[in-house]
């Protein structure tokens, strides 16, 4: 920021630049450290309970949002390593084949819980609880999974509370430096031309043209951990309110940097297709010099550009000056318009290649023109239940096209019993009508029911079964069973003819 800035309000500008002062990470990652130790030897989870500390170091992050997603998946493999390892000293105590079980196990564990460069601390931690072995392994998990848990909420808790970093500035500075570079790409190039050029000056242009897209994906890195930097931060409304603006610069810069390389590769062709005794006349003299007055106009448009997403100024301002280089640079672009033009029959390829260039021209001022443009709509941070609702809506896709089945299926099996119940009742009602003879005879010891009114009932019964599961055939046959993966029309929906 400008002195000025620091001069009128010291105190807002000094917490708007703390998340970068240098040593405040260190401080808070020290102070995490020692508020888990003692968090831990208060609470008596071992008798060294350093694991707490080591946790809170490992946790605090750049961000809010990686502090968190640290601190759980540290929590995670802590958890999985300590259940592997209780459930095998429960069996064996610490050997060579026991050591390779759990380490093998484990990270076949890690890799299905997605654990990532976490991974390895499901084995050491399975492996540490494995060493003590015997009746002192479930209290040795247990300290661990405290000691864990401990370090990792403190580690959270002080990254939240403490001066949580956006890392807005940084990311306007990565964006305005590729511009600024971008800029400066256009100078010499700009200076070339007027001095001369040769078929050796097109190829090292290009050659240095195409490695512009690497700052490109530097910068692109610094606003994604801005991004990150608004989640779960209550200073995140300082990176909503810039992403947008840096994120349109990004964007169009990036289509600059490709617009660039496309104009070298066009020069560098026009000069490259000639003979060798014609190459330092592809362009004339006067074309040439438009040509620089084009790149001196788009550089200082770039450094508009830069000052955009740095915000050092009204934004406002910075964009009525890029309007003004952008008109003088269209003017500049029919200048050269009219020095490049050709009788496409006298000479075809140039025709072609002077059409090109002045294409990637056009180009180049559309994009400078959208990196200064407003954003269309707002930022919001991206929400944190976003994978797992969608991971919920594709268990619940696919339960609704697989339950249909399943409830068919269970119609058909409660329709079989139903069968199987109603021969048993009728068989029952017909031996109550015609007993046995040869059956033995128990001594009743109620006289209260009579066999008539017994048949009755069983009657009654057979009749109700039958009557069920009738009703769950015609329906069944009314709703034939639908193919998996097929799509049955609702009720009251036309079939296709």
């Amino acid at each position: 920021m400008r002195l000025t800035t620091y001069l009128r309000h010291p105190w807002t500008t000094v917490l708007a630049r703390w998340g970068r002062i240098p040593g405040i990470r260190t401080a808070k990652v020290t102070l995490a450290a020692v508020l888990a130790y003692v968090a831990a030897d208060l609470l008596n989870t071992t008798a060294s309970p350093i694991l707490a500390p080591l946790t809170a170091i490992l946790v605090v992050q750049l961000t809010v949002y990686q502090t968190v997603a640290e601190g759980l998946q540290r929590v995670l493999s802590v958890l999985a390593g300590v259940l592997v390892a209780v459930g095998l000293a429960a069996v064996a105590g610490l050997s060579w084949w026991s050591l390779g079980v759990v380490v093998g196990v484990s990270l076949v564990l890690g890799q299905i819980l997605r654990l990532g460069p976490h991974t390895l601390e499901v084995p050491i931690s399975a492996m540490l609880v494995l060493a003590v072995g015997g009746a002192a392994a479930p209290q040795a998990a247990a300290g661990r999974v405290y000691e864990t848990l401990i370090g990792a909420a403190i580690g959270i808790a002080v990254n939240f509370a403490i001066v949580p970093p956006v890392h807005v500035e940084s990311a306007g500075s990565a964006v305005a430096g590729l511009a600024t570079r971008l800029g400066d790409f256009l100078r010499p190039l700009a200076t070339q031309l007027r001095a001369g050029w040769s078929r050796q000056d097109a190829q090292d242009w290009l050659t240095a043209a195409r490695g512009l897209s690497a700052s490109v994906l530097q910068a692109d890195h610094s606003l994604v951990r801005a991004e990150q930097s608004a989640v779960l931060n209550p200073r995140g409304a300082e990176v909503r309110v810039a992403q947008p603006r840096l994120r349109t610069a990004l964007t169009a810069i990036e289509y600059c940097t490709i617009v660039v390389r496309t104009l070298c590769r066009e020069i560098f062709d026009r000069t490259f297709y000639l003979p060798p005794e014609l190459e330092a006349e592809a362009y004339s003299p006067a074309a040439r010099l438009a040509l620089a007055d084009v790149l001196d106009v788009a550089a200082a448009a770039l450094d508009g550009v830069a000052t955009v997403a740095a915000g050092g100024e009204p934004v406002d301002v910075t964009r009525a000056r890029v309007a003004e280089l952008l008109n003088e640079l269209n003017q500049r672009r029919e200048v050269l318009g009219r020095l490049l033009l050709v009788d496409p029959h006298a000479d075809a390829a140039a025709w072609q290649q002077h059409g090109a260039l002045l294409t990637a021209v056009d180009r180049l001022r559309v994009e400078i023109e959208a990196a200064v443009r407003p954003a269309a709509q707002p930022w919001r941070p991206p929400s944190l239940t976003k994978g797992p609702r969608r991971a919920a809506r594709r268990v619940v896709g696919a339960a609704e096209q697989t339950l249909p089945l399943v409830s068919r299926r269970s119609r058909q099996v409660v329709r079989r019993m139903m069968n199987v119940a109603a021969e048993a009742a009728t068989d029952a009602a017909a031996h109550l009508a015609n007993p046995d003879p040869r059956a033995p005879r128990f001594p009743r010891h109620s006289a209260t029911t009579s066999p008539s009114v017994e048949q009755a009932a069983a009657d009654a019964a057979a009749a109700a079964l039958r009557a069920a599961a009738d009703s769950l055939a015609e329906e069944d046959a009314a709703q034939p069973l639908p193919r998996p993966g097929s799509t049955e029309p609702k009720p009251g929906q036309n079939r296709p003819g």
